[in-house]
């Protein structure tokens, strides 16, 4: 009678499906508690200044070289009237450098007559 041995064993493979999930899991934590900032409405270039560096707030409104307002999807005296709604003590205004200085002024006293305390104009370091 012939003997037949079992076939050897071979040793069980690592699954990779565990570190995939895993991997997976991550990504999608890291991108669920990530917090991303919204574009800005219109391209500006702040002018130079030397000082403290500006700190970013959530009420910022824009003013473009041509003199439009900016504020989220609003433009002109929309903008205006909404960023002066959520604003609060926190008012931020980036103008470009290529702005009008009687823009910016007559957009400034505007929101001094709304009864904004306080408006911060954003400037870069040189």
């Amino acid at each position: 009678m012939m003997e037949f041995s079992d076939p050897p064993r071979r040793s069980a493979t690592e699954s990779v499906l565990p570190m995939i999930n895993v991997v997976f899991l991550l990504l999608i934590f890291f991108l669920m508690t990530s917090s991303l900032a919204p574009p800005e409405p219109i391209e500006v270039a702040p002018p130079q200044a030397t000082g403290e560096e500006a700190r970013r707030r959530e009420a910022v409104l824009y003013i473009g070289p041509d003199g439009t307002l900016a504020f989220g999807a609003a433009r002109g005296e929309a903008a205006l009237a909404g960023f002066v709604a959520v604003a609060g003590e926190a008012a931020q205004l980036r103008a470009d450098a290529a702005a009008e200085a009687v823009v910016v002024a007559r957009v400034l006293g505007q929101l001094a007559a709304a009864g904004l305390p306080r408006v911060e104009l954003v400037a870069v370091p040189r």
